[in-house]
């Protein structure tokens, strides 16, 4: 019984001061970050059923709660193989090109991701630590990368550094990228619809969700399959100590 009511409490913290219900929210919150569409379209599609309200007021959600999805989602995937596919897109914030870090395994389960304004040795060694902290993801035993000459350099500093496998092997190859490289059209169709970023910070947590959502539909949280909707509502309900 404590046990519910701290429960109870916390969801009622997560969601205190917003005027419609966490279920509302996580509705809305869920099908923008899965489905490519507007917060202008999400609206009216809100407003169909019911409930009057302001695109703004679904952007603030979204950054509220897409990267808090991503945070309570970590803990459940399942764990990721040794073989990362690494590579980096470019993303259009604010009038100006910044570089999305991305990487997948051999079987296509998302790794991990980074947003950086620069495409450099330094923005590499922050996506591989970023991406070793995860508790999905394991030291991996190679890595495959284009012909970007910063990997070579941030794979050799990390080894001596101790933070990177002695034995992990670079391989610069492009054609081997091309289940990453396929992987990036869903962030980017995303991105389109959304009508692009007005800044690096808002970026960045609308990216965390669209990659949060994509590991559930991916089928990467344990016991969860990719295309069993009413049970991914489920779970990310539960993630917010909210009844479905």
């Amino acid at each position: 019984m404590a046990r519910r009511r701290l429960a109870t409490l916390r969801a009622a913290l997560t969601f205190k001061g917003r005027q419609f219900t966490a279920e509302v929210i996580l509705w809305a919150v869920r099908w923008y970050l899965m489905f490519p569409i507007s917060y202008r379209d999400l609206e009216l599609m809100l407003q169909e059923r019911g409930v009057d309200i302001a695109h703004t007021t679904i952007f603030r959600w979204i950054q509220a709660y897409a990267p808090e999805l991503d945070r309570r989602l970590r803990p459940h995937l399942r764990m990721s193989n040794g073989s990362w596919r690494v590579d980096e897109t470019y993303v259009r914030v604010k009038g100006r090109w910044t570089y999305l870090y991305r990487a997948v395994d051999s079987c296509g389960q998302t790794i991990d991701f980074l947003l950086s304004a620069k495409r450099d040795a330094e923005a590499a060694k922050r996506f591989f630590r970023k991406a070793l902290r995860q508790p999905h993801t394991v030291n991996p035993r190679t890595i495959t990368a284009d012909k970007n000459p910063a990997y070579p350099c941030a794979v050799t500093e990390m080894k001596e550094g101790g933070e990177l496998w002695r034995r992990s092997r670079l391989r610069q190859c492009k054609y081997l990228n091309n289940i990453v490289e396929q992987d990036h059209r869903r962030v980017k169709r995303l991105i389109r619809s959304g009508l692009g970023f007005g800044s690096f910070y808002t970026a960045r947590r609308t990216l965390a969700g669209y990659e949060a959502m994509a590991m559930i539909r991916k089928g990467q949280v344990r016991k969860i399959g990719g295309r069993e909707m009413r049970t991914q509502a489920t779970f990310v309900a539960e993630l917010f100590q909210v009844a479905a």
